[in-house]
């Protein structure tokens, strides 16, 4: 039988700081949503994913996707074209956050009766 890999007190530190930024930078909803827009619907430009992302600045969405390019979710491919077209579309690592996420949606979907109630519940105290 193979012995599991050791890991050290600072393989640790490093892995929790890791799971902390990581929950941080994806916690918020835009990187949710262009996960997802990007999940179904394959590598999109820019203006495509300003569309398909309601409500999100143009700002916001630079940032968002500049963050998650750094973070390895996302590839961004410049084609040599006039006028030069760029589009976005996910990597491995993404499609792999993108498939966790899942496991909260399946979440949602088995607990959003209890969720409702609950809600009510605390609303009629309130």
């Amino acid at each position: 039988m193979a012995n599991a890999p050791v890991t050290s007190y600072a393989d640790d530190e490093k892995i929790d700081l890791l799971v902390n930024e990581t929950i941080a930078r994806v916690a918020d909803k835009w990187t949710f949503l262009l996960i997802e827009a990007l999940e179904d619907r394959g590598a999109k430009r820019f203006s495509q994913l300003s569309r398909d992302v309601p409500g999100i600045s143009q700002k916001m969405l630079t940032q968002t996707l500049r963050q998650m390019e750094r973070e390895g979710l996302v590839s961004r491919t410049v084609f040599a074209e006039v006028p030069p077209r760029v589009e976005y579309a996910l990597t491995d690592l993404g499609h792999d956050l993108g498939e966790a996420f899942c496991g909260v949606w399946h979440w949602a979907e088995r607990n959003i009766g209890r969720i409702e109630q609950a809600r009510k519940d605390f609303d009629a105290r309130a």
